[in-house]
């Protein structure tokens, strides 16, 4: 028994070809045949037919599936086919194939098909079975094994009766037998036997667990469903059939190949060779997806990595298979008509016309990025070493005949061009008359339009790169269009063409910044910019380019499928045009305002980072770049948008006056050139920011003089510069008077030396800048002076000298101030109001300029105050007006009267604020003492001032409240311990403590109104006490000198004694210092520092004290301490010698890990271990500080004429609070408001804490007489004398509130964000040590 139909026989399909005529049906593969005699195959006719007309209604066709039912019925037919039986095939075969006439030499055939149509309809029925198999359903062999199986029992016959082996194709035609004419009528035994066999890779296996869409391999060998999953279908050669290598006139009869003529002999023969070459074609194509294709993708190990392999497919191989698709439909058309239409095809050019149609997109698509496969390949190749050993595999297959894939990739663009040389041969060799004729002049125009297509999608796909792209437009056209337009219109042509050239230039620049930029700097490894400036360098670098990239390209692809659509001659472009501008308007608005910091942060990157350099001529090498650097292509959104209103202008006057682009055009000019403006009032503030930027990168100060001015605040700006002159301090130099380049910011005045070297100049700092909070202009008016040109001048000799000495030198003053000299200057004299200021004069060259120079810093100051009223980190809130007197220095020398005597409360020396508590007591319960707040009836705060007379106690909020508590002398600090109910007072160098229930008696009266006040030290030898916690102790230290020690003793208040019972103070006045029952205070610590202290600060766990040696740190467990700044460093040594020269006045935590220490005048930062942190070095105080006060995250510091705010973390100059005789009198300290607590990692917060944590006092401006005065007065009936009011104040903290319009900084800008700034800035960068 033959099983020709196993899975061994499958795999052998494919031997017999389309050029094997003589094959015979009897060598196509058997299937399992049963044996029988006639006699027993007529006995069984008759059952055979009921089984045929039972398969036949249950495999019948339903017209629709309409319902579920309808679904379920079908479902219930398959469950009775066995598709491994041939008669199950047949029958359905016989059902479903499609049937048509079709035409054979001539001949047309009615109810025929072809052998394409028997493989899809098998093909169609057997998928079930390929998907269980593990076989692609794509994978049409086993249907045409199937197919071939049916043909060799005479099932179908071909019409012609050839002999041919079926093919899947559509060169034979076949017909059932009782299809034939007449055949219904004959019924003969032949005709309605079905084929009998098994299939036996169709068979189902025998084992049970082997089941349809099992996922797990059968353990039978015997199992179809193994061996169709063990079996490699990539190994299978897909059948192929041979091109006819037969000339086709030895194919013809001989009588009828003598009768044509010898034109016609060869268009046959070049007929016939076009359809055998398309045939060749299309076999290459086969190839280049089963040799490259596939392999690539099944390749194990990959050849590619998985994450490049669709991309590379992509780029090199695009949509060949979509090529592939419609050229099979070619040849099975030319096939069609070779097989209706032999021995002679009569008609070959509509065949061509409508392929034409069909190659239209896929072969521009494809033609179009053949330079990007080509460039990817060659890439690739060379970066790949496993490709390149892939391609030389296949390059030895037989199959590939020698021909390397850029070869294959290439043979759709050389077909291409061959139609039209084959189509033009075919004509010619075509007589007049005949009809097809006109039907190959359309193929042949239809084809070489199709050349021009794919070369103009070749030229958009170049993108302006390599020859491709630069063509021109002549280049694109053929001289018959050429010739067929005007002259005007040529050029209007190629001006829009040079428009979508440039676009196309313009967007791969976009992309060039991304590739050659952006990327490579984010990827760099080492980092070439460091990460904590990477992402503020592209932000300010390349801004928003990736917006106008994406806009830029949406305006490409309308330009380009508008050129595909209407090349040569493109009607308008206007539209598309007009669209981008309104859609990428608000793109260019942030992008060309930010075009000055981009060029400036690149500057700035190369002068101070090498590697950058570097990275940045690399990128000059690049194809990419054209030989541009990196500014060029930052610059290149600015020009192309300037750009566009010039072309746009120049299409115009090449448009007929009858064409709608004549109301267009202008249009869209004017939207593009208000675009333009709008960007103009950005880019100018921009250049006004940069400048700035650059003023500050090349400001050169001396060494120890740095300040840091605040010049990269985006609120910061420019007024004015210009030059002004110096006279020789001496009046005696050899160069003779310098010349000044004076800064004007918003905030300083900077008189600056400028020196060029090497192209750059640099600005040296001539004197200390002058904030304008402390600069007063003194005198624009004084008459001009005369300069001499110095001692070198006078030696060389000048006919400006000679005309000194002429008679006309000698007129009067008058006609010196109207007739102009050269040596005239004009004198500008100004003051600094600090501690290194003074008067200053400074010349200008002539009287327009002083005048100028005065204006400018008129609206300078005026600006400022306005900004800084604005924008006041602390405002003024009063606490006493009037209430606290001092004589006025004008006071006339006259005896003093008992009215005056009483009326000056002496200097205020301190103050504090509080709140009212009430010692209450439960059943004598033992508990921790309890207070209830009663303060006043409305719950407001109370504050204590101390004076040279005594001290005054009143509401914190009512100036006129203040009432005098304490008669004692000479109060220099007060304190308030409100958990205790304790008020300490240091007057005349002796510390007393108050039950604060003494000096402001609550309703109804406490027992402690009576408590007698207790002296805490001996003598009167205290210089200051300070208050504070430690450990969770309240302790009070006070400090006695001794000889030149410092000694201190700590004492702790003691709740039980406070709260003690007292008896009757015995005779002594309420405020005397009796004897006491109980002592308030024990003394916790006793420790002396052998040097001069000046102040103590409690810190978290220890102490620090101010001293003349510096900050003693001090732990109070141990007393073991340690003095900073540390002094052994000999690089250190001249700040130690600083140090050593000036007062410490306060120490505050700038950040986690840092200090700031204050001296009277500069401030250091210092690490936890003492040492400088930062490589500035001091930060230089405008005054001279007397008190230092500290509110988070501002130190504040006094001076007689001025506070002076700064940030604890820049030290950055933040307000100036003018004053006369301003002190601070209370500094946060001796009272229960808040602790401060401690910076996080990122500094201090913006806000701080909101309450007032700093009062502080100021004479008033004029000498004035007080309601008590005046009251005083009135009663003695004596004048009283001229008073100086004090003002009391507190500062409160505010949010500051930044200015729009005119008044604020042109920075602040909607152009360009807020974020831009240059790293490099002299701000103290901090750094963790300064070892």
């Amino acid at each position: 028994m033959n099983r020709g139909g196993s899975l061994s026989s499958f795999r052998s399909i494919g031997s017999g070809g389309s050029g094997n005529s003589t094959s015979r049906v009897d060598d196509a593969p058997r299937v399992v045949v049963a044996g029988s005699s006639r006699m027993d195959r007529f006995n069984e006719r008759n059952q055979r037919e009921r089984v045929i007309d039972d398969i036949k209604r249950q495999l019948a066709l339903h017209d629709g599936f309409e319902s579920e039912e309808d679904m379920d019925d079908v479902e219930e037919e398959d469950r009775f086919v066995n598709l491994a039986l041939l008669s199950h095939i047949a029958v359905r075969l016989r059902d479903k194939v499609p049937r048509g006439t079709h035409v054979k030499g001539g001949i047309p055939y009615s109810r025929a098909f072809t052998g394409k149509d028997i493989v899809s309809t098998i093909q169609a029925q057997i998928q079930r079975e390929l998907l269980n198999m593990r076989i692609s359903t794509n994978d049409r062999r086993l249907a045409l094994h199937l197919a071939r199986s049916l043909q060799s029992q005479l099932f179908f016959y071909e019409v012609e009766w050839g002999g041919r082996v079926l093919q899947d194709g559509v060169e034979d035609v076949y017909m059932f037998l009782d299809d034939q004419e007449g055949g219904a009528d004959l019924r003969n035994e032949e005709m309605e036997e079905l084929p009998t066999g098994v299939f036996t890779p169709l068979t189902r296996c025998y084992t049970p667990g082997c089941v349809d869409g099992s996922p797990y391999v059968c353990s039978s060998w015997s199992c179809p469903r193994r061996r169709g999953l063990v079996r490699d279908t990539s190994d299978i050669a897909e059948p192929q059939r041979e091109p006819k290598r037969k000339d086709w006139a030895e194919l013809i009869d001989k009588t009828i190949l003598k009768s044509l003529p010898e034109s016609e002999k060869n268009r046959q023969t070049i007929i016939h060779k076009a359809i055998d070459k398309e045939e060749l074609y299309v076999q290459d194509l086969d190839l280049i997806e089963t040799l490259f294709m596939k392999a690539l993708r099944t390749a194990d190990p990959p050849v590619l990595p998985p994450s490049d392999l669709d991309s590379f497919m992509e780029d090199v191989f695009h949509n060949i298979l979509d090529i592939r698709d419609v050229n099979r439909r070619l040849l099975e058309v030319m096939e069609v008509r070779q097989r209706e239409q032999q021995p002679i095809i009569q008609r070959i050019g509509d065949v061509f016309l409508t392929a034409a149609t069909d190659f239209r997109i896929v072969y521009a698509n494809y033609v179009g990025n053949l330079p990007v496969a080509e460039k990817r390949l060659k890439d690739e190749m060379d970066q790949n070493p496993e490709l390149r050993r892939f391609l030389e595999r296949c390059l030895r297959l037989p199959e590939s005949r020698r021909l390397d894939l850029k070869h294959f990739l290439q043979r759709p663009s050389e077909q291409l061009q061959k139609y039209p040389v084959v189509l033009e041969a075919i004509y010619n060799e075509t007589v007049d008359g005949n009809p097809d004729g006109d039907f190959l002049l359309e193929a042949i125009q239809a084809i070489k339009q199709l050349q021009s297509v794919a070369q103009l999608r070749t030229f958009q796909t170049a993108m302006g790169k390599g020859p491709t792209g630069n063509i021109d437009y002549t280049a694109l056209v053929s001289e018959e269009v050429k010739n067929s337009m005007s002259k005007q219109e040529l050029k209007r042509q190629a001006i829009i063409f040079e428009l979508i050239q440039g676009e196309m230039m313009y967007v791969k620049d976009l992309e060039a910044i991304g590739t050659m930029y952006v990327f490579p700097l984010k990827n760099a490894d080492p980092p070439i910019i460091p990460h904590e400036r990477l992402s503020s360098f592209l932000h300010d670098a390349f801004h928003n380019y990736a917006e106008l990239l994406h806009h830029h390209r949406l305006l490409l692809a309308n330009l380009h499928e508008l050129q595909r659509d209407e090349h040569p001659v493109i009607r308008s472009v206007t539209a598309p045009i007009l669209d981008a501008a309104l859609n990428f308007r608000e793109a260019y608005m942030a992008y060309i305002p930010n075009n000055p910091i981009a060029h400036y942060r690149i500057d700035d990157e190369m002068q101070t980072n090498l590697a950058f350099k570097a990275f940045a001529d690399s990128t000059i090498k690049s194809p990419d770049s054209r030989r541009l650097d990196m500014k060029s292509f930052v610059h290149r959104p600015v020009a192309r948008l300037a750009r566009y209103e010039l072309l746009l202008q120049t299409i115009l006057k090449e448009t007929p006056s009858n064409h709608e682009d004549r109301e267009t055009i202008p249009q869209t000019q004017e939207v593009l050139k208000a675009l333009l403006k709008e960007t103009n009032t950005g880019v100018k503030s921009a250049n006004e920011r940069v400048e700035i930027w650059r003023y500050n990168q090349n400001l050169v100060f001396k060494p120890g003089e740095a300040i840091d001015m605040d010049l990269l605040d985006e609120n910061r700006s420019l007024i004015y510069t210009g030059k002004l002159l110096r006279q020789p301090d001496t009046g005696f130099e050899w160069s003779g008077w310098t010349e000044l380049f004076v800064l004007l910011f918003d905030n300083y005045l900077v008189m600056t030396k400028p020196k060029e070297r090497d192209g750059i100049t640099k600005y040296h700092v001539n004197r200390r800048p002058i904030p304008l909070d402390l600069l007063t202009l003194v005198n624009f008016t004084d008459p001009p002076q005369q300069r001499s040109k110095g001692i070198l001048g006078g030696l060389r000799g000048s006919g400006g000298d000679r005309g000194m000495d002429s008679p006309a030198a000698n007129n009067s003053q008058m006609a010196v101030e109207t007739v102009p000299d050269a040596r005239s200057v004009y004198p500008c004299t100004i003051h600094h109001n600090g501690r290194l200021g003074g008067l200053w004069t400074v010349y200008a060259e002539t009287s327009q300029a002083r005048a100028e120079w005065k204006q400018k810093l008129d609206e300078a100051t005026v600006l400022r105050r306005v900004v800084t009223d604005a924008n006041k980190v602390f405002e003024i809130e009063t606490l006493s007006t009037d209430t606290f007197l001092v004589p006025s220095m004008h006071a006339s020398q006259q005896s003093s009267s008992w009215g005056d005597e009483n009326i000056f409360t002496g200097k205020v020396t301190c103050s504090v604020p509080f709140c009212m508590f009430m010692l209450m007591d439960y059943d004598n319960r033992k508990q921790t003492n309890m207070h209830a707040r009663l303060a006043t009836p409305d719950g407001r705060g109370l504050v204590a001032v101390g004076c040279a007379e005594g001290v005054w106690i009143g509401l914190r909020h009512d100036p006129r409240s203040m009432r005098r508590v304490l008669h004692l002398k000479m109060v220099t600090q007060c304190a308030m311990l409100e958990d205790f109910g304790i008020f300490l007072v240091l007057a005349d160098k002796a510390l007393f403590a108050y039950h604060i229930e003494a000096l402001v008696p609550s309703v109804p009266p406490n027992a402690n109104a009576s408590r007698t006040p207790q002296k805490l030290n001996g003598n009167k030898d205290v210089q200051f006490f300070t208050v504070g916690t430690l450990g969770g102790r309240t302790l009070v230290i006070y400090m006695k000198k001794k000889g030149l020690d410092s000694v201190f003793r700590v004492l702790e208040p003691v709740i039980g004694k406070i709260n003690e019972k007292a008896k009757a103070p015995g005779g002594l006045s309420r405020f005397g210092f009796g004897s006491q029952r109980s002592e308030w205070f024990r003394i916790f610590r006793d420790f002396f520092l052998p040097s001069e202290s000046f102040d103590l600060i409690f810190l978290k766990a220890k102490i620090a004290i101010l001293c003349s040696k510096g900050f003693e740190i001090m732990d109070l467990t141990d007393f073991k301490s340690v003095t900073i700044p540390q002094r052994d460093d000999p690089r250190v040594a001249s700040l130690t010698k600083r140090c050593e020269s000036c007062k410490p006045m306060g120490m505050f935590r700038s950040s986690e890990n840092e200090f700031l220490l204050c001296y009277d005048e500069f401030g250091l930062y210092v690490d936890r271990h003492g040492d400088p942190s930062r490589s500035v070095g001091t930060i230089e105080w405008e005054g001279t500080a007397e008190r230092v006060a500290w509110h988070p995250p501002y130190v504040l510091l006094f001076d007689s004429r001025f506070i002076e705010i700064r940030h604890v973390e820049t030290g950055r100059l933040a307000q100036i609070i003018p004053g006369n005789d301003i002190r601070c009198i209370w500094d946060g300290r001796g009272s229960n408001v808040p602790p401060v607590g401690t910076p996080g990692p990122d500094g201090w917060a913006d806000g701080g804490p909101q309450e007032a944590r700093i009062h502080a006092v100021m004479q008033a401006a004029e000498p004035a007489i007080s309601a008590t005065a005046a009251s005083v007065g009135a009663i003695t009936g004596v004048r009283p004398t001229r008073a100086v009011a004090q003002q009391v104040f507190q500062l409160v903290p505010t949010i500051p509130l930044y200015l729009p319009g005119s008044l604020s900084s042109p920075s602040n800008s909607t152009y360009f964000p807020q974020s831009s700034s240059p790293p490099h800035s002299p701000s103290l960068a901090s750094r963790m040590s300064w070892r």
